[in-house]
């Protein structure tokens, strides 16, 4: 059966760094304090005037350079932060990569963006419609972070993370597995921005001071995310035969580690199965997950032939998992700084 398959991979975050001790100079906190909630140590931040296209074609060039390849016959962009309300970023992406005119679209479904845009492009794929195609994972997600709220900045960050998908055999490593996707609009509010939308737009009404940035209900996200993410992952499991006992590598949407942890556990999977990055890199939004692939590769610890299991959860609310066994690809650069 043809399948998407991973052929090369590439992530990114910018240069500018957030340290613990950065923000104790902003807020009334600590670096104990941040590390024993959230996990996070540093995050990663775009300079003034960056935007998230800048992160999507650095991780994209990475992700074309590892496949040892020039061309894709589509992009598909997943990111909650475009550089306009309109058009779409991806086309501007495409073009900043010298691909021509190929199909390029946006993808919205926040942190789960990056396992939506599986979903997409391996449709993609499999109807035909293209040969390859590169799904980019962007967000500048600190633009859309409140800095006068600690809750909130404390956890996100900024960058990228790319993966070049080419028709293949479901049989083969890398051939990415059944999507398992599902969402629920009725919790929109548990992670929203209120304003900058038709629905604030079209009112009439000036929006609230603060309502331009995301609003988050953190013990509801918190519950939400082990639940989705936690039942998800089963059903991705189940729909390739595994057990969580057959999964060499967990790599969960880098959230909050303590999400991260109690979705491990209730799945039973250990602690060296577990693939992070959160302390170095912070909650990348929809970049999370092929960030964490990248660099993950990049340092040795997952090789090819490991089964991996991919889940995720974020605003919407939206949340996905899937399955791959990890494929032999060529040099995988950190995602650090050009």
């Amino acid at each position: 059966m043809t399948c998407a398959v991973v052929a090369g991979i590439g992530g990114y975050v910018p240069p500018g760094v957030v340290t613990n001790e950065d923000l104790t100079k902003r807020f009334d906190t600590s670096d104990t304090w941040i590390r024993t909630r959230t996990g996070i140590a540093t995050r990663h931040v775009v300079d003034p005037g960056a935007a998230t296209s800048d992160l999507a074609v650095e991780a994209g060039r990475r992700a074309l350079e590892c496949a040892g390849a020039t061309t894709a016959d589509a992009v598909v962009l997943a990111t909650s932060t475009p550089d306009h309300l309109c058009p779409a970023t991806a086309p501007a992406v495409a073009a900043r990569l010298s691909l021509g005119s190929v199909p390029a679209f946006d993808v919205g479904a926040v942190c789960s963006g990056f396992v939506y845009g599986l979903a997409t492009a391996a449709g993609l794929i499999t109807a035909g419609t293209a040969e390859t195609v590169l799904l980019v994972a962007a967000d500048a997600f600190t633009t859309m972070v409140d800095p006068r709220d600690r809750s909130t900045s404390v956890i996100f960050a900024d960058g990228a993370g790319a993966v070049l998908l080419r028709a293949g055999d479901s049989q083969e490593a890398g051939a990415v597995g059944p999507v398992v996707l599902g969402s629920d609009g009725a919790g929109k509010e548990v992670l929203e921005v209120p304003a900058g939308g038709s629905r604030q737009r079209s009112s009439g009404v000036p929006p609230e001071p603060g309502d331009e940035y995301l609003k988050m209900r953190g013990r509801e996200a918190y519950r939400h995310a082990v639940e989705r993410m936690t039942t998800a992952s089963r059903q991705a499991l189940a729909r390739v035969g595994w057990t969580p006992d057959d999964v060499h590598k967990l790599a969960a949407h880098q959230a909050n580690a303590r999400i991260i942890g109690t979705v491990a556990e209730e799945l039973g999977i250990g602690q060296t199965q577990r693939l992070t990055n959160i302390e170095q890199v912070g909650n990348t939004v929809g970049a999370s997950i092929p960030l964490l692939l990248a660099q993950a590769a990049s340092e040795g610890r997952l090789v090819s032939g490991e089964r991996v299991l991919l889940t995720t959860f974020g605003a919407g609310l939206a949340w996905g998992a899937t399955t791959l066994t990890w494929p032999s690809l060529g040099e995988v650069p950190a995602p650090s700084a050009a």
